[in-house]
């Protein structure tokens, strides 16, 4: 293998959006630098169960958009 090829593996620190802060090692920034983060799993509507703007562009949803109940 060659070396010197490979990014530095460090800790860093992670604040997520409610504050809470955890060590992980990562690749990213310097030793001890500090990410932090926009979206995460206490804030995404994913993991939360809040608005499905994913499903609202669905192809469903673009057909019942545009025929709606067609009648019935």
């Amino acid at each position: 293998m060659k070396k010197d090829i490979h990014p530095d593996y460090h800790l860093i620190n992670v604040t997520m959006t409610d504050g809470t802060t955890f060590q992980t090692r990562s690749t990213y920034g310097k030793e001890g630098a500090t990410l932090n983060l926009d979206i995460d799993p206490a804030s995404h509507p994913a993991w939360t169960g809040g608005p499905q703007r994913v499903t609202d562009k669905g192809q469903v949803s673009k057909f019942k958009n545009r025929f709606g109940d067609f009648g019935l």
